[in-house]
């Protein structure tokens, strides 16, 4: 479970914030599940405040976890997105670090990087809640704990400036580190990209029969007019839902990407190159498989007796948005991992978003702890929806940017709120915070279209094609 997020220097994040996850109220903590954080935190403020800012922060660490090895060439330095708003910022580090707990031990990762190099990076971990070094960096100098062993301790000589070394460790199978990158390349799923755009998850082959029966059920339930989901092999330009070869072609590349990781292939490559470099040649073997294919998904209506089927590019946005987040909901909830979601609100009634947020906080739905974060501008959400309570008390943070551009962080428990109190109608009248400064009678002048002629009055009457 990830236990909180911290970040420094990062787009308007310009000095430290804190997501954290641990329960404010025990009422939050469900007696039976034993989880040691909330499963949900609602972000909210407004426009251009900086919650997508906090999202793309865990993105970017995510990503620099996975891919600093290979995206990041010697001496190339490393693409990051300082605050932008004063000079001294792009000369100073950006700092990630998430507190983690994996198989009942508490870890903490974390790295601070500037344009071109990692400055810090650390990994601890907190066996019977007592600190153990794992691994600490400062620039090019590393230390290493009484129990770190050899063949990690080697690590060192094989990572360039700017490459984590976690991210080499990984790659070449040290069993130390292996939690905390799994956590990041199979634990943590970013919905906050385009919903309209077709899912990645389609090209990599994790849709089967299992997954797409429970989105024909989930679109079904939600009064889509949606009967069911297939998955086919899809040529391009051939008329609406046209072109599609049956779903065994689909299987058979999925079948050829997986044998990537079998045995008799990891021997092959091992055989070939040595032990050093078979983890890394296997792994983008898979990633080169993933990359092949155009799956897309086809939606059978049934209208009034009449079937007709749809492409996902032919399905409207609340559909697609739905179809997405079900998607990845129920893997993170199989798997136990958190899900992040940029606007949980677009495309989507009020009602959806609050069964989805419902589903991560009831324990025997979700007996593993998967975790949702998410951000909002829909305000309902803090209330109740359909006689229930959406969102706890510690669940709630909002966001605000103040006058020189910076976001700040906090948590909806600063205020002390009383468990009956009415939080869509205080947030809604500035008691919170987090909500647009607006200037309304500048707001309303920007929007009109008035093309009065020279030394027109006020009373005259504006022209053709004006609003008001």
């Amino acid at each position: 479970m990830l236990l909180s997020f911290r970040v420094e220097n990062h787009k308007s994040l310009r000095e430290e914030q804190q997501l954290l996850l641990t329960p404010v109220y025990e009422d939050s903590r469900p007696r039976d599940a034993g989880w040691e954080a909330v499963t949900v935190a609602g972000i909210f403020g407004a426009n251009a405040s900086g919650k997508s800012n906090l999202l793309d922060a865990l993105a970017l660490m995510r990503e620099t976890v996975r891919w600093s090895m290979r995206d990041n060439e010697p001496g190339g330095g490393i693409p990051r997105q300082p605050f932008a708003f004063e000079a001294p910022a792009a000369e100073e580090p950006s700092t990630f670090v998430v507190d983690l707990a994996l198989d009942g031990v508490r870890h903490t990762y974390g790295f601070a990087m500037d344009d071109e190099r990692v400055t810090e990076e650390w990994l601890y971990t907190y066996p019977k809640k007592r600190k153990r070094v794992v691994f600490e960096r400062k620039g090019d100098d590393f230390s290493f704990g009484e129990h770190t062993p050899a063949k990690l301790r080697q690590v060192e000589a094989i990572t360039a400036e700017n490459t984590l070394f976690l991210t080499v460790a990984a790659r070449t199978a040290n069993d130390e580190v292996e939690p905390v990158y799994r956590w990041f390349s199979q634990g943590l799923a970013l919905a906050s990209e385009s919903r309209r755009d077709r899912p990645s998850w389609l090209g990599r082959g994790e849709a089967g029969e299992r997954e797409l029966d429970s989105l024909s059920r989930l679109l079904r339930a939600a009064g889509t007019g949606v009967v069911g989901v297939e998955l086919v092999e899809d040529e391009a330009g051939r008329g609406p839902a046209a072109g599609v070869r049956p779903r065994s072609m689909a299987d058979r590349r999925r079948e050829t990407r997986d044998s990537a990781g079998t045995p008799a292939a990891q021997a092959l490559v091992h055989s070939t190159f040595g032990s050093g470099k078979s983890r890394v040649l296997s792994q983008l073997l898979s990633e080169v498989m993933e990359a092949g294919g155009s799956d897309t998904l086809v939606f059978h209506h049934v209208e009034a007796g009449d079937y007709r089927p749809l492409r996902w590019e032919e399905e409207s946005s609340g559909t697609r948005t739905l179809a997405t987040l079900g998607f990845e909901a129920q893997r993170a909830v199989e798997g136990g991992g958190v899900l992040v979601v940029d606007e949980i609100d677009a495309s989507l009634h009020p009602y959806l978003s609050a069964t989805l947020i419902s589903l991560f906080r009831d324990e025997k739905h979700n007996p593993k702890g998967a975790q949702l974060v998410f951000t909002s501008h829909d305000a309902a959400l803090l209330g109740n929806v359909l006689g229930e309570e959406v969102l706890r008390r510690d669940h709630v943070w909002f966001v605000e940017k103040d006058d020189r551009a910076r976001t700040s962080l906090y948590p909806l428990s600063d205020f002390k709120p009383r468990s009956d109190e009415n939080r869509t109608r205080r947030y809604l009248v500035g008691r919170y915070g987090a909500v647009p400064d607006l200037d309304d009678e500048l707001f309303r002048d920007a929007l009109r279209l008035r093309t009065e002629t020279p030394g027109a009055g006020a009373g005259a009457e504006p022209k053709e094609g004006s609003l008001w």
